[in-house]
C-alpha cells in the first residue's frame, strides 16, 4: 500500500510570507508530513538548514527515511513547547522563519489507529506523543467527572449540547467502560436531538475536538512555544501560524497582538489570509485554515 502524503495547507502563501531565502535558517514547528518543510528547504538550498519538529515519534521517523540524505533537513521528535530546548540542541538559534501548521495529519487520522477519527471504531486514545503522554481519551470520558467533561465539551469544542453529552457519558460509563470511538459516538448520538444529527457538521465534531485539545494540551503548548518562538527569531526574521478552529486563531491574535504592543514584532497579516477556491476543491481541509503572521523587529541591547 503507498503511504498518503500529507498534503500542506497554504502552501503558497506561506512561502510568500516566510520568502525563504538561499543560507537560511527555518523551522518547522510542527512538521507532520513534511509537505511545507520540504517546499521550504527546496528554497534555502544546501547551505541552508531547515529543522522539523513533531511530537509524533512515528512521523519523525518516516521523515528521516523519506528525507534520507539531505543535508539541510533535519527531524527531531518533541513539543513546541519545548522549541527553544531543541533549537539550542541543534544549533539553531537566530533563525529567519518559523512555521507553526496547528492541523492535525491525515496519517493520524487514516493510519495511526488512535481514535482521531468519527469515523473508524478504534481505542480512544488521541494521543499524538504515545511515549511521554499518558493521558488518553479513554481516561477522560471514564474517570474526570462529569463537570469536567461538560467543561472541555463546551470550552475546547464549543459543543452547545456540552452539559447533556457530559451527563450521557457519565451514565454509560456506569454500566460498562467507554472504549472505542464508536461507544463514545453513540452516546453522543443519542444526547442530540435527532433532527440535528444529519446536517454538514458530524454530530461527534466538536466533542472529538474537545477531547483531542484536552489529551494533548494543545491550547497550553500552543502559548508556550509561540512565545518561546519568537525569541528565537532573528531581527526581520518572520513566524507563520496556520490555525484550524477559532479557539487557535484566537490565541494566535491574543499573542501576537500583546508582542506587538510590547514592541517585539509587527503584525504583518491584519486579516488572516484563508485558501482560494481552487485549493479548497482539491484540499477540502485547507476549508477553515486561517494564516497568521508576524515579522520580529529589531533587536536593541
Amino acid at each position: 500500500m503507498k503511504e498518503e502524503i500529507h498534503k500542506p495547507v497554504l502552501l503558497k502563501e506561506v512561502l510568500e510570507i516566510l520568502d525563504p531565502q538561499i543560507g537560511g535558517r527555518y523551522i518547522d514547528a510542527t512538521v507532520n508530513g513534511g509537505g511545507h518543510a520540504s517546499a521550504i528547504a527546496d528554497h534555502i538550498g544546501e547551505g541552508g538548514a531547515l529543522l522539523g519538529i513533531d511530537k509524533d515519534n512515528n512521523l519523525i521517523d518516516r521523515l528521516k527515511i523519506r528525507w534520507g540524505s539531505r543535508s539541510n533537513l533535519t527531524a527531531a521528535q518533541g513539543s513546541y513547547a519545548h522549541i527553544d530546548e531543541i533549537a539550542k540542541l541543534y544549533g539553531f538559534n537566530g533563525v529567519n522563519g518559523i512555521l507553526f501548521d496547528l492541523g492535525f495529519s491525515s496519517y493520524h487520522i487514516d493510519q495511526s489507529g488512535r481514535g482521531f477519527s468519527f469515523l473508524r471504531d478504534e481505542p480512544l486514545d488521541m494521543r499524538y506523543d504515545t511515549e511521554n503522554n499518558k493521558l488518553t481519551a479513554a481516561i477522560i470520558v471514564n474517570t474526570w467527572s462529569e463537570g469536567e467533561l461538560a467543561r472541555i465539551g463546551a470550552e475546547y469544542g464549543e459543543e452547545r449540547f456540552a452539559k447533556k453529552i457530559a451527563a450521557m457519558i457519565a451514565a454509560a460509563r456506569k454500566k460498562k467502560s467507554i472504549r472505542t470511538t464508536f461507544d463514545l459516538v453513540e452516546i453522543i448520538r443519542k444526547s442530540i436531538p435527532a433532527q440535528l444529527q444529519h446536517g454538514a457538521i458530524h454530530p461527534a465534531t466538536r466533542i472529538f475536538q474537545a477531547l483531542r485539545i484536552a489529551v494533548n494540551n494543545e491550547l497550553g503548548q500552543l502559548a508556550e512555544g509561540l512565545k518561546k518562538g519568537i525569541d528565537l527569531l532573528a531581527s526581520g526574521g518572520k513566524m507563520a501560524v496556520i490555525s484550524f478552529h477559532s479557539l487557535e486563531d484566537g490565541a494566535v491574535k491574543k499573542i501576537f497582538r500583546e508582542k506587538e504592543k510590547q514592541g517585539i514584532v509587527r503584525v504583518i497579516t491584519e486579516k488572516p489570509m484563508i485558501a482560494q477556491r481552487e485549493e479548497i476543491q482539491s484540499n477540502p481541509r485547507a476549508r477553515s485554515a486561517k494564516l497568521r503572521a508576524i515579522k520580529r523587529l529589531e533587536m536593541r541591547d
